[in-house]
């Protein structure tokens, strides 16, 4: 990845953010998920959760081990994680295929407690939080890699993550709530130069909000 630009090209030719490092797997989540906008709310609970996991780790690590955790999290359905019991923690602590952390697991048990409150007050997780997509005058005008650099959380991601806390939910800082945001398409941060930005911009285009 040239430094100055975090660009890369990679061996097709095509220019792309460079964070994927060429690595096979990681290309393939830029291209056909990263900033993609998402409305299923089983999906959005499933990134919020595994960017908690993700904290102190590396997001290759976890994309590495997301079948693993969607076979210990029954798929990251809502109403069933939120039914697990202690029983079920430890047996997710003996799971080699997951990261193996007691507040994180119970994080994400509670997290789903939480998600279901939240989507029987609101009709669903999708309409409650992209509320909180910033309008096009609260971005940047350009997005390059000086400015990504220095935007590890915003004033949208702030809010995001302070009315989650109150409401009850954990492992949801500002800069945990940014990365879901850009993953999940609230925002594009796909570099100027990027072959995705344009395409991702469109499919937000014309994304139907909940």
């Amino acid at each position: 990845m040239e430094q100055q630009t975090g660009l890369l090209r990679g061996a097709d030719g095509i220019v792309r953010c460079g964070w994927h490092g060429n690595l096979p797997d990681y290309l393939e989540y830029h291209d056909s998920e990263w900033g993609r906008p998402v409305g299923d709310d089983n999906r959005l609970f499933e990134k919020l959760c595994l960017e908690g996991f993700q904290s102190g780790l590396s997001w290759l690590t976890i994309l590495r081990k997301r079948g693993n955790f969607r076979e210990a999290f029954a798929g990251f359905d809502i109403d069933r994680v939120a039914e697990f019991s202690e029983g079920d923690v430890e047996m997710m602590l003996s799971n080699p295929g997951i990261v193996r952390h007691r507040g994180k697991i119970v994080s994400t048990i509670n997290n789903a407690r939480r998600a279901r409150e939240l989507r029987d007050e609101t009709g669903s997780l999708a309409a409650w939080f992209w509320r909180f997509e910033p309008a096009a005058g609260e971005r940047p005008h350009t997005i390059d890699w000086p400015t990504l650099r220095a935007m590890p959380k915003t004033a949208a991601s702030i809010a995001l993550s302070k009315d989650l806390k109150k409401r009850g939910w954990s492992f949801v800082g500002p800069t945990t709530v940014y990365a879901f945001m850009q993953a999940m398409g609230l925002v594009n941060d796909h570099l100027e130069g990027c072959a995705c930005r344009a395409p991702v911009e469109k499919e937000r285009l014309s994304f139907r909000r909940p």
